[in-house]
Parts: structure tokens; C-alpha cells; sequence
């Protein structure tokens, strides 16, 4: 009967931990209208053009190849040389990734 309990209470606390990421998932799609990044499908030379250089680069991975380029606030993400989507950096320490 307790084991019972015990399990019941960490399956809840699972799904609390999960739908809090959810939230900061969501935040920070909703974060993304309100700012200035590489829109779908940009050329990595229009990015570049209005964005500059990034601070790093990643090597092309896998087929299609899938290039990133990370900025001050967001990371970019290419498929060959167009963009595919644009991710913002976490905003609080507690979100994880895209960061490191």
C-alpha cells in the first residue's frame, strides 16, 4: 500500500516537471514574435548580411546537411543554405537548451 503511494506521488511530480517545461517551451516561442531574428527560408548570406558574422559556426551534419550559426540571442539553423527555423537562447537559468 505505501510502495503504492510512493509511486503515485513521483508519477505526479513527473508530469509537474514536464508541464513546466512546456510553459518555458511556450514562453520563449511566444518571446520569438517580439524579436529580431533570420526569418524561414533567408539565405545564410541574407543572414549574414543583416545579422553579421555569428559568434560560432557548427560544420554541416547529417543529410540534409544541417548547419548552425549562433548569435548573441538565438541560434539559426540551415538546411543546406537556407533557414529552417530560428531558436532563442534560454532566458532563465532553470530553461535548458538550446544553450549548453
Amino acid at each position: 500500500m505505501r510502495s503504492t503511494a510512493i509511486k503515485s506521488l513521483f508519477i505526479m511530480m513527473l508530469f509537474s516537471l514536464s508541464a513546466q517545461a512546456d510553459v518555458l517551451l511556450i514562453d520563449r516561442v511566444a518571446a520569438k514574435s517580439g524579436v529580431d531574428v533570420p526569418q524561414k527560408s533567408a539565405t545564410m548570406n541574407q543572414v549574414r548580411a543583416a545579422y553579421g558574422d555569428p559568434m560560432a559556426e557548427s560544420a554541416p551534419v547529417g543529410e540534409p546537411p544541417i548547419t548552425r550559426w549562433e548569435y548573441a540571442d538565438f541560434v539559426v539553423y540551415f538546411e543546406h543554405q537556407h533557414v529552417i527555423t530560428t531558436v532563442l537562447k534560454k532566458n532563465r537559468s532553470s530553461e535548458s537548451n538550446p544553450t549548453n
